[in-house]
């Protein structure tokens, strides 16, 4: 993709989008019970810290992104692999978002659809959108997140309106102690969907004012965090700890218990409006990142091809990952992030920002 610029609104706006994605639908931190809440701002706070390693890279390498400054980092031949490494790590979280946001679809409106047509045709509108570059994913930021915004509003006064609301749901504070929430935390929560946002690396070199690179980051983490705690207090407080842990879908569950004077219901439809926006932002933000690793793995400047033959393998590869939606569940909560997001999205980059200082000390002494 040619090289455009995009601004720290529309960068806050993108990654903001791509944070809360698919997260804001799942019952997350579960295990911890009514305390799940604080478990999302536990692992906000400490995505911080990682939000920082992240900026610091990118200062060191201010017109870098991650796969570009990699090499300059561990070295030409020691980075190949770790680029490639990285690229089917995006692509692979690009097909996870997809196959969430396929399984939700024919779940509930169009359910007598093939998954395969309903992923298939998201995925012609991101290759169609991600042809103008990063400069009309950031335009498209803003008009998509202030719709979202709206839509998360409204489900949250509705939610507040139901006659089963009980906020003593979320009592005892810490009646099962702080090692359940330790727990959620990491390996978990820390990875998604906070560890993820190591996808703002491809957007930085592209913002047209550097200096507002450490604010707009923090931001992100920040703003994300407490909309994501919200919105567990409220489905918390609607489900009980219980059914929140059980359900796969809370936020539609909760949502579908709306009923205004007997006559106003059914308000799934902003449920699937949220969806929709939030996985346009997750799986366009692995998609570029992606693209751009291979482009500049392989120096390919027109990446046009390389986008429509991506989205042509993520469509097949959503659907292979798993044979249903609780082994696909399954795998990315249990299995991915010990063994496979840790590595990549918090040790890695510590030790790359590890090596990176010790080469920026020697070089200036």
């Amino acid at each position: 993709m040619k090289q455009q610029i995009i601004s720290a609104l529309q960068l806050f706006y993108v990654i903001v989008g791509f944070e809360l994605g698919t997260a804001i639908l799942f019952g997350l931190g579960a295990e911890a019970k009514q305390d799940a809440w604080l478990v999302i701002l536990i692992a906000m706070l400490s995505s911080l810290i990682l939000m920082g390693v992240f900026i610091q890279l990118s200062t060191y390498y201010p017109d870098d992104t991650l796969f570009s400054m990699i090499p300059k980092i561990i070295g030409k031949y020691l980075s190949y692999p770790v680029i490639i490494i990285y690229i089917l790590d995006f692509t692979y979280l690009a097909a996870r978002a997809c196959r969430d946001f396929g399984d939700l679809i024919v779940s509930t409106i169009l359910v007598e659809t093939p998954i395969v047509v309903v992923i298939g045709g998201f995925m012609m509108l991101m290759i169609y959108c991600l042809q103008g570059g990063v400069e009309v994913f950031g335009r498209m930021g803003e008009i998509v997140f202030p719709i979202y915004i709206m839509a998360m509003v409204i489900v949250w006064i509705l939610l507040i309106s139901i006659e089963n609301f009980n906020i003593k749901n979320l009592t005892p504070v810490l009646g099962n102690g702080i090692i359940p929430l330790l727990k959620e935390v990491y390996p978990g929560f820390i990875n998604f969907p906070f560890g993820e946002t190591i996808i703002i690396m491809m957007f930085f070199p592209y913002l047209n004012k550097k200096l507002r690179l450490r604010k707009v980051g923090m931001l992100i983490i920040l703003v994300g965090g407490i909309l994501l705690s919200v919105n567990s207090i409220l489905l918390l407080s609607v489900l009980g700890p219980e059914i929140y842990g059980k359900d796969f879908f809370p936020l539609l569950s909760a949502t579908r218990l709306v009923s205004i004077a007997d006559f106003l219901e059914r308000f799934d439809v902003l449920v699937i409006l949220l969806m929709v926006a939030g996985v346009f932002f997750k799986v366009g933000g692995f998609i570029f990142g992606s693209i751009i690793g291979i482009a500049q793995l392989f120096k390919i400047n027109h990446t046009k091809s390389l986008l429509l033959a991506l989205g042509t393998i993520i469509t097949p590869l959503s659907l292979l990952i798993a044979t249903d939606f609780v082994e696909h569940l399954e795998i990315g909560l249990v299995f991915l992030p010990p063994y496979v997001l840790s590595i990549l999205h918090i040790f890695v980059p510590i030790l790359l920002l590890c090596i990176a200082f010790i080469r920026k000390k020697f070089s200036a002494s």
